[in-house]
C-alpha cells in the first residue's frame, strides 16, 4: 500500500478532528457566554443592594444551557472523528508490520561502542540530563568524558542565541590553524558579524578599528569581501536603507550557529551528524526491501540472512551516500584494489572479475551486458576511486 493512501486518511482524520476542535469551542464559548451574563446580573443586584432571586437568576441559567444542549451539538462530530480515529488505526496495522525481528540479522556487537553512540547522540543534542542518567543506568561512568566538549559547544551557542560572539571568537580565534585546514572560513564569518553588529549602532571609528584589528589575516584569500564589508562604513546607523542591507538579514546567524556546530563536532573527531539518528533513519528506509525480501525468502523456505549479500539492492536517499562507492552491476560486488572497476569503450563500468568471466580470454572480444558494443579486456580501461 502507497504512503499516499495512509497520507489521505491521516488528513481525514485531521479534518475531523479541526470540526470536532471548532465545535467544542463555539459550545465553550456559549456557555461561557451565558454565565458571563448571569454573574452580571447577580452583581447587578448586589451593587445596588436590592433583593435578589438568586435562584431565578440560576434557573434561567439552568434553562439557557439546556437549550445550547453542548452535549447533543458535540455528539455527532465527536462520532464522526472517532470512526475516523478506529478505521485510521486499522489501515495502520494493516500497512505496516509491527513485528520487524525478521528484516534484520542478529550479529555480535560491543555493547560499550553501543552505549557510547547513544550518550553522545543525547550529548550533541544538548540532552546532558538524559544522557548523564544513561551513563549512570548503564554502568558507564568513562564515558563521561565525552560531555565536556558538547557543553562548551552549547555555551557558545547559546550566547550566539543572546547576540553574545565572544564565547564564540575566542573558540575560533584558538583553533585558528585547525579551521583554516579544514578548509573553513568560520572565523571570518564570525568577525564579520561582530562588525556588522558594531556597525549597526552607528558607532564607524569603532567598526573600523575592529576591521583593521582583525581582517587583515584574512586579507589574501577574501578581499573583495573585506572590500564590500569597508564599503559599508559609509552606511553606519543605517545599513537598513543601504545597498548592504542584506549583512543585517537574521538568515546569517542562524546559517552560522549550524556552521558552528558543524566545525566545533569536526574538530572534535565527530560527525557532523549523530551517527545514531543517520543509522536509524537510514534503517527506515530499507526496512521496507527488507521487510519484503524476508517474506518471500520465507515463503520460498530460504534463509537470507545465511547470505554473504543481499539479492536485491536497498536503495537509500543521497543523504546517506557518504562514500563513492563503486558496485559492479553484474556481480554486485563492491569495488577494491585487487577488484577495481574498469571502464569499458561503450562508457559502461564492469569490476574486472566480471569482464574477465565475461571474456573468457584476455583477447577474445565479449558483448557488453548493457549495450550491443564488443570489446576486448585490452579495451577496457582502469578507474581509480
Amino acid at each position: 500500500m502507497e504512503l499516499s493512501t495512509i497520507k489521505d486518511a491521516f488528513d481525514r482524520v485531521a479534518k475531523k478532528q479541526r470540526v470536532s476542535f471548532s465545535k467544542t469551542q463555539e459550545a465553550i464559548d456559549q456557555i461561557a457566554h451565558e454565565i458571563e451574563k448571569a454573574l452580571v446580573k447577580v452583581n447587578s443586584f448586589q451593587d445596588h443592594s436590592i433583593p435578589t432571586d438568586q435562584k431565578a437568576i440560576l434557573t434561567e441559567l439552568n434553562n439557557k444551557l439546556n437549550e445550547i444542549g453542548p452535549l447533543n451539538q458535540l455528539e455527532g462530530s465527536q462520532k464522526e472523528l472517532n470512526v475516523a480515529l478506529s478505521k485510521y488505526a486499522k489501515l495502520l496495522d494493516k500497512s505496516f508490520n509491527s513485528d520487524i525481528s525478521k528484516a534484520y540479522r542478529t550479529v555480535d556487537f560491543d555493547i560499550h561502542t553501543v552505549n557510547q553512540i547513544i550518550a553522545c547522540h543525547f550529548y550533541r543534542l544538548g540532552h546532558f540530563d538524559l544522557g548523564d542518567c544513561f551513563i549512570y543506568e548503564a554502568k558507564e561512568p568513562e564515558i563521561a568524558n565525552l560531555k565536556s566538549p558538547f557543553l562548551e559547544m552549547y555555551k557558545i551557542l547559546e550566547a550566539m542565541s543572546s547576540r553574545n560572539l565572544q564565547p564564540a571568537l575566542t573558540w575560533a580565534s584558538s583553533n585558528h590553524a585547525l579551521l583554516i585546514q579544514n578548509g573553513s572560513s568560520l572565523e571570518l564569518k564570525l568577525h564579520r558579524l561582530q562588525f556588522v553588529e558594531i556597525l549597526k549602532t552607528g558607532n564607524r571609528d569603532d567598526a573600523l578599528a575592529y576591521a583593521r584589528a582583525y581582517f587583515t589575516p584574512f586579507a589574501p584569500l577574501h578581499f573583495a569581501e573585506i572590500q564590500k564589508l569597508m564599503a559599508s562604513l559609509l552606511w553606519a546607523g543605517r545599513l537598513e536603507s543601504s545597498p548592504y542591507s542584506e549583512l543585517l538579514s537574521p538568515t546569517h546567524w542562524e546559517k552560522l550557529s549550524e556552521e558552528v556546530m558543524e566545525q566545533f563536532c569536526s574538530l572534535i573527531g565527530q560527525s557532523r551528524e549523530s551517527p545514531l539518528s543517520v543509522a536509524i533513519s537510514a534503517g527506515i528506509q530499507g526496512l521496507p526491501t527488507l521487510l519484503k525480501l524476508a517474506s518471500v525468502m520465507a515463503a520460498k523456505k530460504q534463509d537470507w540472512q545465511a547470505m554473504k549479500q543481499l539479492p536485491v539492492p536497498v536503495d537509500l536517499g543521497k543523504e546517506f551516500q557518504f562514500h563513492s562507492i563503486f558496485v559492479c552491476p553484474v556481480s554486485r560486488d563492491q569495488g577494491s584494489d585487487e577488484n577495481p572497476p574498469m571502464l569499458m569503450p561503450c562508457g559502461h563500468v564492469l569490476c574486472k572479475q566480471s569482464i574477465v568471466k565475461l571474456s573468457k580470454s584476455s583477447t577474445r572480444t565479449f558483448k557488453c551486458p548493457y549495450c550491443p558494443l564488443e570489446a576486448t579486456v585490452a579495451q577496457c580501461r582502469q578507474l581509480h576511486f
